[in-house]
């Protein structure tokens, strides 16, 4: 949730966050109200229980005479006392309610407006030109014997593939290729859980409008398939207070996703570009919020070494604030040059949360104080997700290294995680070079 002072204090920065992101900006004035309503109701109750407690010991020193009646009044005291909670109660989960609709307030310089209104930063790499009439992905992995569409769908639906032979090679040569350089750069390496708790769920913003692109086991289980292990790392620390004295706390985690691509029907049907399952490793950190923009800026540029050393053409787009998630608030998109499409295609995006998830999840710490002082008051941290590599990355790869015979040739950066292979070969050609 948002920060409850922020809003009492300046609730016009909140206002102009939702008018940003497209959302109703009179869900600030009600959740104003709910909030006085609630401390009312709490204030109330407190009083009340006051009172009841400096009556209990009245009536325990009372004569022996005068205790019926007391007694009798205690009563009734006892029973405004419970009606009082249970008014309390009820406001609260009202103001509850009201400030979950209101999303993380997005960080001044993000552009307004929705899905087309964001703002390029920069293009890298030269777009890929061929002599030749190229391949899509789909075609290349079918020759090359590296995806299997069909038996798929035969196996699991729509939408499901099986990645085979250097398919499969592949996609762990470039988690691998990941996850080095997140070790290098002070991430620790995590194998997350892909089923998760509603409360971790709630945590992070994944159950609100788009609470229809999670896949729930309910019955007997009530968990949820993750989406991406942000998910599991944001809830690794709940309701704890972490040590930041050494500086952020950095975790790359490995995971299958699991998306229902609801609302995409007639989108992307070719190929493993919008799929519901997939592997990805992801990098989440947690800082203090003064690094957190800081922070954000590191993760693109880990993000765009990898592309960079892909051989990999992209840009870099400042996403606006109607695209973004509920929880970001400030969300950095790197989409890379499909050359069958003739466009820029999402390979990585990260995010700056600042404490919203932290707030929803009590994850805090205790900032340094300085010599002398008392120890400082805790603080909510500020939480960041980025990719760093997803399987969707096959689609650019095949289609911007392709030949014309329809091999691919390897980037040299992949070469060692896949024995010294130089050329990815048609299958047929392959089996005829044995």
């Amino acid at each position: 949730m948002i920060d409850l002072a922020l809003l009492r204090e300046n609730p016009e920065i909140v206002r102009r966050s939702q008018a940003a992101r497209g959302n109703d900006q009179s869900t600030v004035d009600v959740a104003l109200e709910a909030d006085r309503s609630r401390r009312a109701a709490l204030a109330a109750f407190e009083e009340l229980r006051a009172e009841q407690n400096a009556f209990g010991k009245q009536v325990a020193k009372a004569p022996k005479e005068e205790k019926a009646a007391l007694v009798a009044q205690a009563k009734d005291l006892a029973e405004r006392v419970k009606q009082a909670q249970h008014a309390a109660n009820e406001a609260s989960e009202r103001a509850a309610a009201a400030l979950a609709r209101i999303e993380n307030v997005v960080i001044d310089g993000v552009p307004a407006g929705g899905e087309e209104d964001f703002v390029e930063l920069r293009r890298v790499g030269d777009v890929p030109a061929f002599d030749f009439e190229p391949r899509d992905h789909l075609e290349l992995g079918e020759l090359l014997g590296a995806i299997d569409m069909e038996r798929g769908a035969k196996v699991s639906g729509a939408r499901f593939y099986f990645l085979r032979g250097i398919g499969a090679r592949l996609e762990i040569a470039l988690m691998n290729l990941a996850l080095d350089k997140a070790l290098q750069n002070g991430f620790v390496p995590m194998i997350t859980p892909t089923l998760v708790r509603p409360e971790i769920m709630q945590g992070t913003g994944f159950l609100g409008e788009h609470a229809d692109e999670v896949y729930h086991l309910d019955k007997d289980d009530d968990l949820y398939l993750v989406g991406t292990s942000e998910v599991a790392l944001a809830g690794y620390h709940k309701d704890e207070i972490v040590d930041l004295s050494d500086g952020a706390l950095r975790y790359a985690g490995w995971s299958t996703c699991y998306r229902r691509e609801a609302g995409s029907h007639g989108k992307d049907t070719r190929g493993i570009i919008r799929v519901h399952q997939f592997n990805k490793l992801e990098m989440f950190v947690y800082t203090s919020a003064e690094e957190a923009e800081a922070e954000h800026l590191r993760l693109v540029a880990l993000q765009e070494e990898m592309l960079t050393a892909l051989g990999l053409a992209y840009r870099v787009i400042d996403v606006a604030a109607g695209d973004l998630g509920s929880s970001a608030a400030r969300k950095y998109d790197i989409e890379a040059w499909v050359p069958t499409q003739g466009a820029f295609r999402e390979l990585t995006s990260t995010s700056n949360c600042t404490t919203y998830q932290a707030r929803r999840l009590d994850v805090r710490y205790r900032p340094q104080a300085e010599e002398g002082a008392p120890a400082a008051k805790t603080q909510h941290v500020a939480t960041l997700n980025g990719t760093l590599a997803t399987t969707r990355w096959i689609v650019a790869l095949l289609e911007t290294h392709q030949q014309a015979d329809g091999s691919v040739l390897v980037p040299e950066v992949l070469r060692p995680y896949l024995g010294g292979l130089e050329v990815i070969r048609p299958l047929a050609d392959a089996q005829a070079a044995r």
